[in-house]
């Protein structure tokens, strides 16, 4: 091949490189985004996702000089894969809020033992359902168009190639952290509330009672109960779920 050709090929082998850089960033998110990154889709469905979602990002996204040596390569590639990795354990843990909420929900009415192994995680069934509820009603809400801005918007905040700022990234992690466990507590609210009526009016038949066996009574009463509540309450729970998604879209470093 003559010296021209490798001249006009220039530009051709820079876009190759640019939509590489962004695939680094981009292959680190999806690979915890919740619905395209659930650990019981293939592998050729999380690529394909990832590559779909990088061509909708590399155009959008301003280019950088080409990398100087292997060394410069691997820098790169690690800053990108860092940051699309830290963004994305930053969307998953609010489904490790709704996780929690029906890890709570369920040990506190008796249902944490029903389908427990249905999924890859031990889970009680008031999670799956909550879980599953939600990851469909975030697809319908846009969640890949909320991913694809989230990524192009992130290189605004965190350029290519720049590794982001150690103390700062530790101390937003916590804070995600704190949230996600927050809003675990926020959603399991009306399940322990209930217990608690539900223990303290058991306890008193009880004591009134001695001689019946409220046991065999209110078994069956809890678990109705929780199974009712759920229904009930699930629509509100979504909903408070959802918006708490988009509200990271909106403005994932917040400080509350």
């Amino acid at each position: 091949m003559s010296l021209d050709n490798l001249t006009a090929l220039e530009p051709l082998i820079g876009g190759y490189w640019h939509v590489a850089i962004v695939f680094f960033r981009v292959s680190a998110l999806v690979s915890v985004l919740p619905a395209f990154g659930a650990s019981t889709l293939p592998t050729r469905i999380k690529l394909v996702a990832a590559f779909s979602f990088t061509a909708i990002v590399a155009p959008a996204v301003p280019t950088v000089p080409e990398p100087e040596g292997l060394a410069g390569l691997a820098l790169f590639a690690v800053a990108e894969a860092t940051i699309g990795l830290a963004m994305g354990l930053g969307i998953r843990l609010l489904v490790l809020a709704l996780q929690t909420a029906g890890s709570i929900a369920g040990q506190s009415t008796s249902l944490s033992q029903i389908f427990g192994t249905a999924g890859m995680d031990p889970i009680p069934a008031m999670g799956q359902v909550l879980v599953f509820a939600a990851l469909a009603l975030a697809i319908f809400a846009g969640l890949h168009i909320r991913a694809a801005e989230f990524l192009i918007l992130s290189y605004d905040m965190l350029p290519i190639g720049q590794f982001p700022d150690p103390a700062g990234l530790s101390q937003w992690g916590i804070r995600q952290i704190a949230r996600s466990f927050s809003l675990a507590f926020v959603l399991a609210a009306p399940f322990v509330i209930t217990a608690v009526i539900y223990n303290l009016a058991l306890g008193a038949i009880n004591r009134a009672m001695p001689q019946m066996m409220v046991a065999f009574v209110g078994a069956p009463l809890i678990t109705f109960g929780g199974l009712f509540l759920l229904f009930v309450a699930s629509p509100m729970l979504l909903t408070v779920w959802i918006d708490a998604l988009m509200g990271f879209f909106e403005n994932p470093v917040r400080m509350n």
